[in-house]
């Protein structure tokens, strides 16, 4: 028997694998709300007006295709930078940062790091996570766990169960927070509840991993860091991977970064040694074009402006489906799930049962996951109605009791 023989076929990836099931799915009025991809009005992925800009600029320029270095495009290291800390921030200089493949890359040098500085710690995402959160640091071979977060009950947050676990938390264990637009629920902490986290996190001496993948998509650019200067202002080490996929509709490009807080410069050049040689066993050094494009928008103060322009309307617009799937419950007879409306970024907790998302997808063509996420930058004024009226549908044997 050969080695390959003993390959056993793995299970399909539970959001990649509903998109799969998607594109197979021949009914016409199918809609996908299971991934996470901001879709305008005709429901494609959009071209931004100022990275369309950006390209025409670069295509002028017509320079080579030389590699990057391992730590990525100095432009963008800079730029990405001081999005996430602020311009000039005193913080910067014991920070180490690197470009990456998108978030999820961020996050999978960053958990290869922690792997080699502590082995045996254990990792700790919010129930429920964005679902890869627990298989990628699994993968990098750390114990994963769960602290509680969304509470059914409450139809949001469970803070006070949300402290007691990092409070229990063994000294070193790794704690990955969402900084904004909490992916799937859409519930984000209120500053109160930062501070009751940062607390806990100083007093076991827990290590943080923030991920951000939404900036600007809850409050604002600036809104939407501020948790970060509350890091830095406790004076913590952390982690932070950042990602452009959402917010320069750049899904393709693969376009984030790492960011590692040190307590002072000299422990940040060693800890960006070591990020370097993550990235050279791994990947060896990432792509230019898409760090060209976010680095050439950034640094450009017409084209700054219009990609915050653009960034607030998605943002808005994203917000006003809300309040349209809300109202279109409403008039189906669904009068208790407004919270929906209360929601930031991409994604809704929807609170459906399993057996409800199921009945969604073979009955309806509405597609989301099991979990009950939907992602509601997918929706348009198209469909909104009509996933309103099979949400309706799949609930009612609920109403008529």
């Amino acid at each position: 028997m050969s080695l390959l023989h003993t390959v056993q076929l793995a299970p399909a990836d539970p959001i990649l694998g509903l998109t799969e099931a998607f594109l197979k799915d021949p009914r016409m009025d199918k809609v996908n709300l299971g991934v996470g991809v901001y879709l305008d009005e005709t429901g494609k992925v959009p071209l931004l007006r100022c990275v369309r800009a950006a390209e025409e600029r670069l295509e002028k320029q017509a320079s080579p295709h030389g590699y990057l270095g391992i730590v990525g495009l100095p432009t963008y290291v800079h730029a990405t930078r001081s999005l996430v800390f602020g311009a000039d921030a005193p913080v910067l200089e014991r920070v180490a940062s690197v470009q990456a493949l998108g978030g999820t890359g961020a996050l999978k040098v960053g958990a290869d790091l922690l792997q080699q500085l502590s082995p045996d710690a254990r990792v700790l995402i919010s129930t429920p996570s964005w679902e890869n959160h627990r298989a990628l640091f699994a993968r990098a071979g750390f114990d994963v766990q769960g602290y509680r977060y969304y509470s059914p009950e409450l139809k949001g947050i469970d803070v006070d169960g949300m402290i007691e676990d990092l409070q229990a938390a063994e000294e070193g264990t790794v704690v990955v927070l969402h900084a904004c637009c909490h992916n799937p629920t859409g519930y984000d902490l209120q500053p109160a509840d930062w501070d009751r986290v940062i607390a806990a996190v100083t007093e076991r001496k827990l290590v943080t991993f923030l991920d951000m993948a939404y900036q600007g998509f809850g409050f604002g650019i600036e809104e939407d860091r501020a948790v970060i200067d509350r890091f830095v202002d406790a004076g913590l080490e952390f982690f932070l991977a950042t990602s452009f996929s959402k917010s320069f509709s750049l899904y393709g490009e693969r376009i984030g970064a790492l960011h590692v807080v040190s307590p002072d410069a000299e422990t940040a050049r060693n800890v960006l040694s070591q990020l370097k040689i993550c990235i050279r066993t791994n990947y060896s050094n990432p792509a230019k074009q898409g760090a060209a494009l976010v680095a050439e928008v950034l640094g450009d103060a017409e084209l700054r402006q219009m990609w915050e322009e653009e960034l607030a309307g998605m943002r808005e617009r994203i917000k006003r489906l809300r309040s349209q799937l809300v109202e279109g419950l409403r008039a189906e007879g669904i009068d208790d799930m407004d919270f929906i409306a209360e929601q930031l970024g991409m994604f809704s907790y929807s609170g459906l049962t399993r057996d409800q998302m199921v009945a969604l997808r073979t009955d309806h063509a509405i597609y989301g996951t099991d979990a009950g996420r939907m992602c509601v930058a997918a929706l348009n004024s198209g469909n909104v109605a009509q996933v309103a009226r099979a949400i309706a549908a799949v609930r009612s044997p609920l109403l008529s009791h």
